[in-house]
């Protein structure tokens, strides 16, 4: 049920969904922008004894977690080995960086508009300071063209434009998540152009759509099945490797992600969250 706040402020957000709440099973959060949108999660997640969820973050988070473990097993590379740079610091970088670290991926750089998020910076928010303390094990600094040297992976989040020659400086054989939408920040043509491996893209009309709807509903649906109070971190892993698995027996270049049609899909999710929150511990009793 869709529900539209005339407001953008934290304090009045947070107090109304509150006030609600106890009308539903769940709360998706939509379209709050960071940094606001981690607070205002934070907060009620911390007040209500029912899932919080913010798909913009999130959902994000999961499918490309999803992706990239199929798109290095193809590849032939361990999750810990891999080297990432992150374009954008905003909701879905920040939770993309988090799932990822999650998942065992090795070295994590994250960049905004100054460019790589580092210790040495005087200018980081304390979310982006917290993303520094946690990130960029390789050292690397300087702007985004520069940190792409020698990654193996890219993730846009944030629109702007790569060349070609940037994405030739990366490893032989990149993997390649441009994700802004309606342009994307590496064309796909310009992607295998350079050499990549492996291109994704947010849109549906190129291969390997990012899109959220492979993970939402069943998330939501195991949740609720499950009677959880709360969506973990093991729960998200949990959905990455189940949208994963959907395809890891049949992986090509083209193919990293299930259709989003596809009628295993959200049973499968479901099914796997609902057993990573009782693992977990976050049901109530009577569920």
């Amino acid at each position: 049920m869709p529900i539209c706040l005339a407001t953008k402020d934290v304090d009045e957000i947070v107090e109304t969904v509150s006030r609600i709440a106890p009308a539903y099973g769940g709360i998706n959060l939509e379209d709050i922008s960071a940094p606001r949108c981690f607070e205002i999660e934070r907060r009620l997640q911390e007040r209500l004894d029912i899932p919080v969820f913010h798909d913009d973050q999130h959902g994000t988070a999961v499918v490309v977690t999803a992706a990239l473990t199929n798109a290095a097993a193809l590849t032939g590379r361990p999750l810990s080995e891999l080297s990432v740079v992150i374009s954008g610091a905003g909701a879905a970088g920040v939770a993309i960086t988090d799932m990822l670290l999650a998942a065992g991926v090795g070295d994590i750089a994250v960049c905004d508009r100054t460019g790589v998020l580092e210790g040495s910076r005087a200018d980081l928010t304390d979310v982006k300071r917290k993303v520094a303390e946690r990130t960029n094990t390789g050292g690397r600094s300087g702007h985004l063209f520069g940190a792409l040297r020698g990654a193996d992976v890219f993730i846009g989040v944030s629109g702007g434009t790569v060349a070609q020659d940037v994405v030739e400086s990366m490893a032989p054989a990149p993997i390649v998540f441009s994700l802004a939408n309606p342009v994307p920040e590496i064309h796909p043509d310009v992607a295998h152009a350079a050499g990549a491996a492996v291109v994704a893209t947010g849109r549906s009309d190129f291969p390997n759509q990012i899109n959220n709807v492979l993970a939402f509903p069943g998330i939501f649906r195991g949740a609720l099945d499950a009677g959880a109070t709360r969506i973990t971190e093991s729960m998200k892993l949990a959905a990455a490797q189940a949208i994963a698995g959907l395809v890891s027996d049949r992986l090509a270049p083209d193919r990293i992600v299930p259709d989003p049609f596809d009628p295993r899909l959200a049973a499968t999710v479901s099914e796997a969250v609902a057993q990573a929150a009782r693992s977990a511990g976050v049901v109530r009793p009577s569920a």
